[in-house]
């Protein structure tokens, strides 16, 4: 009996520290933005309210026109499908913004039928693959960079996050996110990302 409480005390403390662990690369990614050149720009997609992007999509997307303008990369690609009743999918959206703030309409991939962040850059990577390209720049909030800079590990992309630094969720909002992010890279790291991205379609298929 003594084994065994001493057992399930050490998978606990090992859990627990790993959850530690995990969490504070969460916070440092989220901190670090790794722009530099490469050979395109991968916006994650978001709320869009009849073909106009939320306030946390619009930071990203001017996030985004900043890198391109820089010249970081020669091309943007929006991503997103639409949620039921949505005239417009996220990409078409975001990709509206865009060509109306200056960048030309060919240098604007769309990738129109992601409803998770997995399936857009899924869909993203076989299309950049078509190109020949690998080297992108991952463009979301900061709370997302490490979980989507290792779903692109596992894509075959070399994704380096440069998170918005003008998103409007801020203070307990934003702390929520980091737990969840926490929980899902946590989760994803030993699963894989594909797997858990499957999982997730299946709860929210029965949901």
């Amino acid at each position: 009996m003594k084994l065994a409480v001493k057992v399930i005390a050490a998978l606990l403390a090992a859990l627990v520290l790993y959850v530690g662990v995990t969490f504070a690369q969460v916070w440092r990614a989220a901190h670090n933005d790794q722009a530099r050149p490469a050979e395109a720009i991968v916006v994650f997609g978001t709320a869009q309210y009849n073909g106009i992007p939320s306030p946390v999509l619009a930071a990203r997307l001017d996030h985004a026109i900043d890198l391109y303008r820089r010249r970081l990369a020669p091309v943007i690609v929006v991503t997103g499908g639409n949620q039921p009743g949505d005239q417009f999918t996220e990409a078409t959206a975001s990709a509206n913004y865009l060509i109306q703030r200056g960048v030309p309409d060919d240098d604007v991939l769309r990738e129109v039928s992601g409803t998770s962040s997995w399936q857009s850059l899924a869909a993203a990577a076989n299309f950049l693959g078509d190109r020949s390209i690998r080297e992108v720049l991952l463009v979301s909030d900061p709370f997302h960079s490490l979980r989507i800079q290792a779903m692109a590990k596992e894509l075959g992309l070399e994704g380096h996050p440069s998170p918005t630094t003008s998103s409007p969720i801020r203070g307990m909002s934003e702390a929520r996110y980091m737990a969840r992010e926490t929980v899902a890279v946590a989760v994803g790291r030993v699963i894989g990302f594909r797997r858990q991205a499957s999982i997730e379609d299946v709860v929210r298929s029965r949901a």
